[in-house]
C-alpha cells in the first residue's frame, strides 16, 4: 500500500516523516563521524600530504553533485524507500572499507580511501535526494516548505553531531570504534526506511531533463547564498582574531542557534507568505548580517551579525525548494530536487576557492563584503523567481 499527501490526513504523515528524518539523521551522523578522523588517518597513518586530505573531501562532494539529478530520476521511477535503503547500506560498507584502507598502508591505503570517498558521495546523494522526493510526496500542500526545512535540519544535525561523536570515539577507543559506528548507524537507517510505508511518487514517469527549467534561477540563488556560509565557516575566527576581538567560536554558535531556532519556529512562513517573498527577505538578511561581521570591531557586533545572517540563511533553502516543487511537473520533481541540491554543492565548492583567493589578496573583511554582495544577488535571483 502506498500513501500520498492527498490521501493522508493531518495525522498520518507524522510517522513516515519522523521515520524518514530519523533515517537521514542516523546516516549523516555516520558521515559526520568520519570528518575529523580522516585527516589524521591520511596525514599520520598513511603519510599523505594535506593535498590528499582536500582531495578526499572534494571527491565526495563532486560525486554527490554529479549523482543527485540521476538519483532523483531513478527514485522518481521506482521506490524512494528502496533507494534510501540502498544508499544507507552502501554507507555501511564504508566502515569496514576505511578499516581496510588503514591496514593497507601508504600508497594502496590512500588510493583505496580516495575511492571510498567517491562511494560516500554516491551514497549521500542517494539518501538525501530520494528522501527529499519522499518528503514532497507525503507533505500536505500547505506545509511543504516547513517539512522540507525540517527535513534539512535532520541532515544538518547529523553533520553537527557526527564530528563530535567521531572525535570522542577516536580519542577514547581508537579508529575501529569510529568505523564500527559508521557501519551500525547506516544499517539501522536502512532497516528503518524499509519499515515505513512505501511512498507513492505519482505516475512513475521521470523527466529526461537532468536540470529542469524551474531549477535554474532558484538554484543560482542557492549557489550565491553558499558564499556567505563558506565565508563564515572558513574565516570568521581568523577575521575576529586579527582585530583582537575574539569570540569566533561564539559567533559560529550564534549562527547555528539562529539557524535551528528560526527554522523550527518560523518554518511555515514560506508556505504562508510565499517562497519568493521569503527568499528575497532571506537573501537581504544574510547580506545585512555579513556586512555587520565585515565591519565588526567587537565580538558582540559579529555575534549580532551571525544571528541576523543565520535567521535569513536558514529559510532560504526551503523557500527556494518550495518554488521548484510548485513549478515542476510531478515527473520532473526527482530530477529537479536533485539538481537543486547540486547547485548548493557547486556553490559551496566555488565559494571555497573564491573566499580563499579574496582572503589571500584583499584580507578577511573583503571576504565578508564579497559574501554580502553575493547574498544580495541571491535576493535578486529570488526576486526574479517570482
Amino acid at each position: 500500500m502506498t500513501q500520498t499527501a492527498s490521501t493522508m490526513d493531518a495525522r498520518t504523515w507524522h510517522r513516515p516523516f519522523a521515520g524518514l528524518c530519523a533515517a537521514i539523521l542516523l546516516t549523516f551522523v555516520s558521515f559526520g563521524a568520519a570528518v575529523p578522523v580522516l585527516p589524521r588517518l591520511i596525514t599520520r597513518d598513511l603519510s599523505g600530504p594535506d593535498l590528499t586530505v582536500g582531495a578526499a573531501f572534494a571527491l565526495s562532494a563532486v560525486a554527490a553533485l554529479l549523482a543527485r539529478p540521476y538519483v532523483g530520476r531513478f527514485a522518481q521511477r521506482g521506490d524512494a524507500r528502496a533507494v534510501i535503503a540502498a544508499g544507507a547500506a552502501t554507507a555501511a560498507l564504508l566502515g569496514p572499507g576505511y578499516a581496510c584502507a588503514a591496514a593497507l598502508g601508504d600508497t594502496a591505503g590512500t588510493t583505496t580511501l580516495l575511492a571510498l570517498r567517491v562511494v560516500m558521495g554516491l551514497a549521500e546523494a542517494a539518501v538525501f535526494t530520494s528522501g527529499s522526493l519522499w518528503v514532497v510526496a507525503i507533505a500536505p500542500e500547505d506545509r511543504r516548505g516547513q517539512l522540507v526545512g525540517w527535513y534539512g535540519l535532520a541532515m544538518w544535525s547529523g553533520w553537527t553531531l557526527g564530528p563530535l561523536l567521531g572525535e570522542a570515539l577516536r580519542r577514547e577507543h581508537g579508529y575501529n570504534a569510529v568505523w564500527t559506528l559508521h557501519t551500525i548507524l547506516p544499517i539501522a537507517a536502512a532497516a528503518l526506511a524499509l519499515s515505513l510505508t512505501r511512498p507513492d511518487l505519482g505516475t512513475g514517469l521521470a523527466s529526461r531533463r537532468l536540470i529542469p527549467r524551474p531549477v535554474i534561477v532558484p538554484g543560482t540563488a542557492l549557489a550565491l547564498a553558499a558564499v556567505g556560509y563558506s565565508a563564515l565557516a572558513g574565516f570568521v575566527v581568523l577575521h575576529l582574531d586579527e582585530r583582537d576581538a575574539g569570540g569566533g567560536s561564539l559567533t559560529l554558535a550564534a549562527f547555528g542557534a539562529a539557524y535551528i531556532a528560526v527554522r523550527l519556529l518560523f518554518g511555515r512562513l514560506p508556505d504562508r507568505v510565499g517562497g519568493a517573498r521569503i527568499a528575497i527577505a532571506c537573501g537581504l538578511l544574510e547580506a545585512a548580517g555579513l556586512l555587520l561581521i565585515a565591519v565588526a570591531q567587537t565580538s558582540w557586533l559579529a555575534i549580532l551579525g551571525a544571528l541576523i545572517m543565520g535567521a535569513g540563511f536558514t529559510l532560504l533553502y526551503p523557500s527556494l525548494a518550495l518554488l521548484i516543487i510548485n513549478r515542476s511537473k510531478p515527473e520532473e520533481r526527482g530530477a529537479a530536487l536533485g539538481a537543486f541540491t547540486s547547485f548548493w554543492d557547486l556553490g559551496l565548492g566555488a565559494a571555497g576557492l573564491l573566499t580563499g583567493a579574496i582572503a589571500t589578496t584583499l584580507g578577511y573583511p573583503a571576504v565578508f563584503l564579497a559574501a554580502a554582495a553575493s547574498a544580495a544577488l541571491a535576493a535578486l535571483a529570488g526576486r526574479l523567481s517570482r
